[in-house]
C-alpha cells in the first residue's frame, strides 16, 4: 500500500532572508532610512526572532543597514563624502583586477561570461529586476575572479555590496539597464581582443552613473 507523506516547508535561514532583503534594497523596495521591524520580518518570512536578528546582523556586516538607538535597524544612507570614498575604493580595486587579468581572456572563461550575459540579456528583455540583479552580480563575480587573486576579487565583491543602497536608482532605470547591458557586451569584446587600456577605461566609466545618480538625488532632496 502506497502512502504519501506531506513535507513541511523548510524554515528560511538567516542567509536566505538576508539575500532577499539585500535584493529589496538594491531594487529600491526598501529605500534609504526605511526601518526594518523585526515583528514585520518574522511575519513576512515566517521565521523566528533569532533568525531575523541573525539576518539583520548579516546585513549590518555587509554595510547595508545601520542600527540607531531607540529606532532600530534602518537601510543605510550615505553622506556625499562616504559615496565618493566608497567609489574611489571600488575604482582602485577593479582597475587593479583588470590589470591582472590575462589577455586575451581564455576561451573557457569567456564562454562562461557570455553565458551569464545571455541570462542578463534575457532578464532585461523580460523586465525582471531580480533576474537583472542576480545576473549582473554573477557577471562581475566571474569577471573579477579572473584576476587570479582571491583576496582581491573578494574585496571587490565586498565593496560592491556596500554600495547596494546607493545603486538602487540606477538599477531600476530602464535607460541605465540598457546602458549597462551595452557596456557588458563591450567588455566581452575587449576581453576577447585583449585591449587592456580600453578595458580599464570602460571599467571606470561603468562605475560612474550609479554614483552620480545617487549624489544628484541626495542634492535635490537637500534643496527642497
Amino acid at each position: 500500500m502506497h502512502t504519501e507523506t506531506e513535507t513541511t516547508p523548510r524554515a528560511p535561514t538567516a542567509h536566505a532572508i538576508a539575500d532577499t532583503l539585500e535584493e529589496d534594497i538594491v531594487l529600491g523596495l526598501l529605500a534609504p532610512r526605511v526601518r526594518l521591524v523585526e515583528d514585520e520580518l518574522m511575519e513576512r518570512f515566517d521565521a523566528k526572532r533569532h533568525v531575523v536578528r541573525d539576518a539583520l546582523a548579516l546585513l549590518e556586516g555587509f554595510g547595508l543597514i545601520e542600527r540607531r538607538r531607540n529606532i532600530g535597524a534602518l537601510v543605510r544612507t550615505f553622506s556625499r563624502e562616504e559615496v565618493i570614498h566608497l567609489y574611489e575604493m571600488r575604482e582602485l580595486l577593479e582597475v587593479e583586477a583588470m590589470r591582472r587579468i590575462a589577455l586575451p581572456m581564455a576561451s573557457a572563461a569567456l564562454r562562461q561570461l557570455q553565458a551569464v550575459q545571455a541570462q542578463h540579456d534575457a532578464a532585461i528583455a523580460e523586465q525582471n529586476p531580480r533576474g537583472i540583479f542576480r545576473a549582473n552580480q554573477e557577471f562581475h563575480r566571474l569577471l573579477f575572479a579572473q584576476c587570479g587573486n582571491a583576496y582581491l576579487s573578494q574585496a571587490i565583491e565586498d565593496f560592491a555590496r556596500r554600495t547596494h543602497a546607493i545603486r538602487f536608482g540606477a538599477l531600476m532605470s530602464r535607460e541605465r539597464q540598457l546602458q549597462s547591458q551595452r557596456e557588458h557586451h563591450d567588455l566581452l569584446a575587449l576581453l576577447s581582443r585583449g585591449e587592456r587600456q580600453l578595458l580599464i577605461d570602460l571599467t571606470v566609466a561603468h562605475l560612474v552613473p550609479p554614483r552620480d545618480l545617487y549624489l544628484d538625488t541626495q542634492q535635490a532632496l537637500l534643496v527642497r
